[in-house]
Formats: C-alpha cells, sequence, structure tokens
C-alpha cells in the first residue's frame, strides 16, 4: 500500500475522548542505511500495518536528515496508530496480522531497542498543518518527585496554556502515558510526548528566540525532570485517516 500524499493543508478528525493512540519510537537496523530504513517504513511496511484491525489512523513521523549531522539522534522516528479503546487495542495484538507486523519489523528495524506508550492525546493549540511543516516530538519526565495525576494536571491545563503562546507554533498536542501504566506497576519509558508543528526549522529557530518561548524553558523546571531534553525534528507522513 502506498501512503497517501496529502498536498493542501489538512484539519484533524474529531475521535472518541476514550480513544487511544500507540507511540512507538525505533531505530532502524544496524548498518542500514537512512534512506534505505526511510524508504522500507514508508513504502512497505504499511501493507502489513495497515491489515490489522481496527486501526482507526496511523501516521510516519520520520527524523530529518539534518538530525543525523552531529551523529546518531536518539530515535530514527515514531510510529503513532490510534484504536477506538483499549479492547480494540488487545484485540489488534491479538490478531493473526500482528504476528505479520512483528515479522516485518526484524525486516528494517533493531526491535531489541524498540519502545512504545500506550496514550491518550490532548490537542492544546490546534490548526492545519502542510506536508512540508516540521514535526517536533519531545519525551518527557517528570520530576522524580511529582506524582502522575500532578504531572498530569500540570502538564496540560497550565504549561499548555505557556507554551501554546509561542510564536509560529501552528498546532500542539500533549501524548500523556494512559495511568493504567503506573497502576499496573509498570515504569514507562517516558511520561508522554509533547508534539509540535512549525512552518520550518527556520520558524523553531526563530520562535526558541522569542520571550515566550523563554517563558515556557523555564516553567519546564517546575515539572520535568532535569538534564537535557530528548527530541527528533521530523517529517510526517499520513498513512490512514
Amino acid at each position: 500500500m502506498t501512503p497517501l500524499t496529502r498536498l493542501t493543508p489538512r484539519s484533524f478528525t474529531l475521535y472518541p475522548v476514550n480513544m487511544v493512540k500507540v507511540v512507538t519510537f525505533l531505530k532502524r537496523k544496524t548498518g542500514m542505511p537512512v534512506d534505505e530504513f526511510q524508504a522500507y517504513w514508508r513504502t512497505r511496511h504499511p501493507e502489513v500495518v495497515t491489515r490489522l484491525p481496527g486501526v482507526r489512523r496511523y501516521v510516519q513521523s520520520h527524523t530529518l536528515p539534518a538530525g543525523y549531522r552531529k551523529g546518531e539522534p536518539i530515535y530514527d522516528g515514531i510510529a503513532e496508530v490510534w484504536a477506538d479503546d483499549t479492547d480494540a487495542l488487545r484485540a489488534m495484538t491479538r490478531s493473526p496480522e500482528y504476528a505479520r507486523v512483528q515479522a516485518d519489523e526484524a525486516n528494517f528495524i533493531d526491535r531489541a531497542s524498540m519502545g512504545y506508550l500506550v496514550t491518550e492525546e490532548h490537542t492544546i493549540k490546534e490548526g492545519s498543518v502542510s506536508p512540508g511543516n516540521i514535526k517536533n516530538v519531545e519525551f518527557l519526565t517528570r520530576k522524580p518527585s511529582m506524582r502522575v495525576g500532578d504531572f498530569q494536571s500540570y502538564w496540560r491545563e497550565v504549561h499548555g496554556a505557556i507554551a501554546a503562546r509561542i510564536p509560529a507554533l501552528r498546532r500542539y498536542v500533549q501524548s500523556h502515558t494512559r495511568r493504567a501504566a503506573y497502576d499496573a506497576g509498570r515504569a514507562p519509558a517516558y511520561d508522554g510526548l509533547a508534539v509540535t508543528w512549525f512552518d520550518s526549522t527556520e520558524a523553531i529557530r526563530a520562535a526558541a528566540a522569542t520571550p515566550e518561548y523563554a517563558v515556557a524553558a523555564a516553567d519546564r523546571e517546575r515539572f520535568l525532570a532535569p538534564g537535557p531534553m530528548r527530541f527528533i525534528l521530523t517529517t510526517e507522513h499520513v498513512i490512514v485517516g
């Protein structure tokens, strides 16, 4: 299946509030050139993913070539798959098609380093995006002393409004790791992903020099663990949805 190419700005379908999104962050197989990895992922892997039952939306975000100029980025990209609810997600992973997805992953992904989060999406700033826009994906870890509920509330209700004021920000979505992961005693790789869209890398650099960005960056210290921010700049490919 060839991915859908969108030549005009797009709006976003409003899905049920209980919809869940699985975010998979991945690295290519050792020794595989980046262009071959991206081509396989974009043009061949969708054939098996789109056969999974219950896929409501499927998006690939490929790390920009510029992300490799100073060495290996943390990830070569992320895949996002939406399902109606956790029951639909379980049915997806128990289907025969899921085994075919895993088998095909071995052709281009280092499966030993793969990770995933089951998340709930919160749109902080809505807006249309175009195929050439840059999608910034940040991987967040909360302060060790902060409870999950407090972290999620602050991120969504306080920090979200602050970050949404950054100039040139087209769209801003928070993907919160579902509370079920913590309730089950698991330690997720991240507490969530902050996803923002800009017109270009130049627009991101210009935004980073604004007072609004400085305020948002300072506010991160209130709820995020200390240390450098993990992120990738990507190009988004909408496969389904």
